[in-house]
């Protein structure tokens, strides 16, 4: 658990496909828990500048996604516990979204452009 919570305040990045925020170097060594398997930051500074942003606005605490009225609104509700920005502005690379599409998941930028 304490890799998912920033264990500071400098270098706060969101992942641009889950909105989950950790710190750079955090994303760095760990990943990002909930999709590191089709970003694949683990490792790499470079990959986490480019499927992270620093712009983001609002902090949601998930500690219990799953019976999370807010975690359901905000699409995180089978994501790991964690802090989560309500909106990320930026756009995943095009490789990432490739993979999605490949997978068959819609990807839904977090910047509240795409509207339900």
């Amino acid at each position: 658990m304490s890799q998912i919570l920033p264990t500071d305040k400098k270098q706060l990045r969101a992942c641009l496909l889950c909105s989950l925020i950790k710190n750079a170097s955090q994303f760095r060594v760990n990943g990002c828990e909930n999709c590191e398997e089709i970003v694949q930051m683990r490792g790499s500074m470079d990959r986490v500048s480019e499927c992270t942003s620093p712009k983001f606005e609002g902090t949601i605490a998930s500690m219990q996604p799953r019976n999370s009225w807010v975690a359901k609104w905000q699409r995180i509700d089978k994501h790991k516990m964690g802090i989560y920005a309500i909106r990320v502005y930026g756009r995943i690379p095009e490789d990432v979204e490739d993979e999605l599409e490949r997978r068959g998941i819609p990807y839904r930028p977090r910047d509240g452009t795409v509207l339900d």
